[in-house]
């Protein structure tokens, strides 16, 4: 339509504020200015188009999406053959999305969009449709070309359909698509959101998992963004990796050679999937490296553990000066504490000197009045008596003691004073011992009858009792039904259960010779010597004198020094002693024999079994005996 020119410009007022709904005037009438004012040219045709002289242009927006179903079918020469299996003749791969007229939207095409657009298509394209073009041919050969061209289209968009209805067929076709597999690698931190948010969401049309989360803005909680980066680090991609060099699996001339074929492929794949993943982890790395919201809470993370650090040294360096005042503080009052001993000390030291001093004035001054009865010898008191109340009373006691006699005129009385203190002190002598000898007592008591008890309860075994508890713990082995039981009764001589497990730990341990070793030894022995039935045979019933007791060797002593070199009670002398007889020779060596070196208490056995002799004595004469045999082997 042409423009008329008589029409004037639009004038519009100078209070045009963005953004804000306002009126403008013109020589037209009165509109709603929009949120985004026309200018220029624009302003012009808006102009236009209110006083109807111009037609609107928005009609050729609406008929887009027709245009794209309408368009006759061409092979597509962006699309690198890169499937498994190449549709179509020739090398290059149809567009499916633009044969069903989904090409504006390709991927992102519902199942639903595909059947609806399929039927629309194959309805419009079908033979039976096109017959009206093959009436416009005018030789047959034209009329066969143009029909093998209908066919050829119909079976494209039919293949197209298969494939992308097909959800594996669809993911390999779609993931030969065009793709943009650029990583970004730096920008302005002003920038990040808008270089990095589009890589995101153009490689998130891979993953698995859906949908994905957005990288959102500078205002994004941090816990948004940890998922968000912790989503793409275990990102998961379902793309397919079709490689020009795979091989025909169609082509295979035998089993043997498909399965070669299916492992070279796999290879070149699990390649091809190794370099998307590592692309991807470098666009998640580059991403968390820039990421303004991860790089303030790392400064925060470090100014934190810096403050923590400070704190911490702040605080152990409270920590050491409160220690160097406590230490010193401790030090200052044991200082003050040994200062305040020291005075204690010496005070005391000082006051004890004094008490001393004290003393032996008082102890002079008893003495001193001591002095005239000791002179005269009244009532039997001598200088011992006098030092030892001395020495055994207190200072007080002195004081009084003195002042006592000091009262007294007479010296006859002085010296009763005296002899009273004499006397009350060796009562207090006596009853200290009395009370001592009563604690003795009472001790030695309490441990015979705790001896007593011991014997009542642990009754000694006897030798029968010995052979019928061997017997019978041969007789009935280990594994018997109440074996211990049965045992007590097989002995028969009342045995509780525990004595005979205790006596199987003790008694029937010792060797069974060992105690016949002795009666052995004394049965051997000649018929003219004195023999000992047992080793616990007396002296006395054997004739020979037993040595006197100490306590007689000291009270002869005491009465007489004439009575040292003679014998006590019976008992010979020294000299008499060292003489050995024969037979206790004899003795001593058959004792020998019978008591090697390892028998415990060799020597006591020894000195039993030889008659009238002590250990001591037996050891010297086999010392002496051993000395006599050396001399004889060496002059030999």
């Amino acid at each position: 339509m042409a423009v008329h020119t008589e029409f004037p410009l639009i004038t519009y007022s100078q209070e045009i504020v963005d953004g804000q709904p306002i009126f403008v005037s013109s020589n037209c009438l009165p509109i709603k200015a929009l949120k985004f004012e026309p200018a220029g040219h624009s302003f012009h045709s808006a102009a236009l188009k209110l006083l109807g002289v111009q037609e609107d242009n928005n009609d050729a927006d609406d008929k887009k999406v027709v245009d794209d179903k309408e368009q006759t079918y061409l092979p597509s020469d962006s699309y690198s053959s890169k499937s498994k299996k190449k549709s179509g003749t020739g090398d290059k791969q149809q567009d499916h999305y633009a044969l069903l007229g989904l090409g504006h939207l390709r991927y992102l095409a519902t199942e639903d969009q595909i059947r609806k657009s399929y039927r629309e298509t194959a309805l419009r394209f079908h033979p039976d449709k096109q017959a009206a073009l093959l009436l416009a041919e005018e030789t047959e050969a034209a009329k066969q070309t143009k029909k093998d061209e209908i066919e050829s289209h119909f079976k494209a968009i039919q293949e197209a359909y298969e494939v992308l209805i097909d959800p594996v067929k669809r993911r390999i076709y779609d993931s030969t698509d065009e793709f943009d597999d650029e990583i970004p690698t730096d920008c302005a931190p002003q920038d990040f959101f808008k270089v990095f948010g589009p890589a995101f969401m153009r490689n998130g049309r891979w993953s698995v998992n859906q949908p994905i989360p957005s990288l959102g803005d500078d205002n994004t909680p941090l816990k948004e963004v940890d998922n968000f980066y912790n989503f793409w680090y275990s990102f998961k991609s379902w793309r397919e990796f079709p490689h020009a060099d795979e091989f025909d699996l169609e082509q295979a001339e035998s089993r043997d050679h498909k399965r070669w074929m299916e492992r070279q492929n796999a290879k070149l794949t699990e390649k091809a999937r190794k370099e998307d993943y590592a692309r991807i982890r470098t666009l998640v790395d580059n991403a968390y490296k820039r990421d303004p919201r991860i790089l303030r809470r790392k400064e925060e993370e470090k100014a934190e553990k810096q403050r923590k650090k400070e704190a911490k040294f702040l605080a152990k360096k409270v920590q050491e000066e409160e220690a160097a005042r406590i230490a010193e503080e401790e030090r200052q009052r044991k200082e003050e504490e040994e200062r305040q001993a020291a005075k204690a000390a010496l005070q005391q030291k000082k006051v004890k000197e004094k008490e001393k001093k004290l003393l032996r004035k008082e102890r002079a001054r008893l003495r001193t009045l001591s002095g005239p009865i000791l002179s005269q010898h009244l009532l039997d008191i001598s200088d011992d008596d006098v030092e030892r109340l001395c020495m055994s009373l207190d200072i007080e006691q002195l004081r009084s003691l003195c002042e006592n006699m000091e009262g007294r005129q007479m010296l006859l009385e002085q010296a009763k004073v005296l002899r009273y203190a004499l006397s009350s002190k060796k009562e207090e002598v006596v009853d200290e011992k009395t009370n001592q000898q009563n604690a003795n007592g009472s001790i030695k008591a309490n441990g015979i009858s705790s001896l007593s008890n011991i014997e009542k309860k642990e009754k000694p075994w006897s030798k029968e009792e010995i052979d019928l508890l061997r017997k019978g713990m041969q007789k009935y082995p280990k594994g018997t039904s109440r074996r211990w039981e049965v045992i007590s009764e097989y002995i028969g001589t009342g045995r509780s259960v525990e004595e005979i497990m205790k006596a199987t730990k003790t008694v029937l341990l010792q060797k069974p010779d060992s105690s016949k070793a002795f009666d052995t030894f004394l049965e051997k022995r000649k018929p003219g010597a004195q023999s000992i039935e047992s080793p616990l045979t007396t002296r006395e019933e054997l004739g020979v004198p037993a040595p006197a007791s100490t306590n007689n060797v000291e009270d002869s002593q005491n009465k007489s020094t004439d009575n040292q070199n003679s014998p006590a009670n019976g008992v010979s002398s020294s000299s008499e002693q060292d003489v050995w007889s024969a037979v206790q020779e004899r003795a001593l060596v058959q004792a020998l024999k019978v008591f090697p070196k390892e028998t415990s208490q060799r020597w006591e056995r020894v000195a039993t079994a030889v008659p009238g002799k002590t250990v001591n004595q037996c050891k010297k004469k086999f010392a002496l005996m051993k000395e006599s045999f050396r001399n004889k082997k060496s002059a030999v």
